[in-house]
């Protein structure tokens, strides 16, 4: 995620138009699915956990009032960057990653707390994130979205300037991430999880293989574009970032200063933006060549990490109360 936006802002224009600058967007391109699909995984897993101790009823609340805390956040982080960088009013409404995550979230609670059980879970997760997939290039082209308020339809169909994600397909890296959550928290022994990951990996090859063959056949649709709508690249994504999951696994990544950041994650989010796009680093727009950007992407996460530290330890000794508690997904 810091590679990405650091790579996007810094780098120079005449290093923006060779082979390694555009190896680099793809790989900073997975940033986003793996946030929205981890964010997924944690909420599946976090609700069964707490169900098992205050029951289905709170837990599915709990994660609902999280998910709603992470809309509102959205807004927040839209003020702050207005009072930072004092643009058009308008970009208040902007729709970012936090303004999808949000809702997806809420409405993964809500599939989460309506299934009876696991397997249904599972499978409704599955339908939702396909159908996220496969409805997104029918919606780019919806007529009858025309006479929706521009804010709201700015969530369904992107407008340049306005839309940075939308609720198609992005909703559905965190549907296939819960499900992947239900998974693994079902796994209990040494050998379920060997198998659970094992099944992970092979469907996670079977769909950056299955997507990559359906790009080469006709479309299904009378208009979708490969990097943007088609869920041919949806299902290749989706395959790439879910493979991290059985990856992760088997090397048993559990590097501290890694597990610190990934846990801070929405932290890192929050604070990295203003740093990298802000008036902090306007000496260093679009002025350095490609290698020193990759320089300044781990100088930044260095400084990163110091600061989640620091916030881990300083709100270690403070609990947050009302009307407070919507921080709690970045400071806690």
């Amino acid at each position: 995620m810091v590679m990405a936006h650091v790579t996007d802002a810094w780098t120079r224009e005449a290093d923006r138009h060779d082979g390694r600058f555009f190896n680099q967007v793809f790989v900073n391109g997975l940033a986003a699915p793996m946030f929205l699909m981890l964010a997924g995984v944690a909420l599946a897993m976090a609700a069964e956990s707490r169900s098992r101790r205050v029951g289905s009823v709170e837990a599915a609340r709990s994660v609902r009032v999280r998910g709603w805390h992470v809309f509102g956040l959205a807004f927040l982080f839209r003020v702050q960057s207005q009072l930072l960088g004092w643009g058009p009013f308008i970009n208040l409404l902007k729709v970012d990653i936090l303004n999808v995550m949000g809702p997806a979230m809420v409405a993964a609670a809500w599939i989460w707390k309506l299934a009876g059980n696991r397997t249904a879970r599972v499978w409704l997760y599955a339908v939702a994130a396909a159908a996220c997939t496969f409805a997104t290039p029918l919606l780019r082209d919806a007529a009858w979205l025309d006479p929706l308020p521009d804010p709201l339809e700015w969530y369904i169909r992107p407008v340049p300037g306005r839309t940075t994600f939308t609720l198609f397909p992005w909703a559905g890296f965190l549907m296939a991430g819960a499900l992947a959550g239900e998974l693994l928290d079902a796994a209990r022994t040494r050998e379920q999880e060997r198998l659970l990951h094992g099944s992970l990996a092979l469907a996670a090859l079977a769909g950056i293989a299955g997507g990559y063959g359906a790009s080469f056949l006709p479309s299904i649709y009378p208009n979708a574009q490969f990097w943007t709508s088609s869920p041919t690249f949806f299902f290749i994504r989706l395959g790439i970032v879910m493979a991290a999951i059985p990856l992760a696994w088997i090397v048993g990544l559990s590097w501290g200063p890694l597990v610190t950041m990934g846990r801070s994650s929405l932290f890192v989010y929050w604070i990295h933006v203003e740093m990298v796009y802000g008036g902090l680093a306007i000496a260093l727009k679009r002025r350095l060549p490609w290698e020193w950007t990759l320089v300044g992407a781990a100088a930044l996460c260095v400084l990163l990490y110091i600061l989640v530290r620091w916030k881990n330890r300083f709100m270690s000794r403070r609990t947050l109360a009302p009307p407070y508690t919507v921080l709690a997904p970045i400071l806690k």
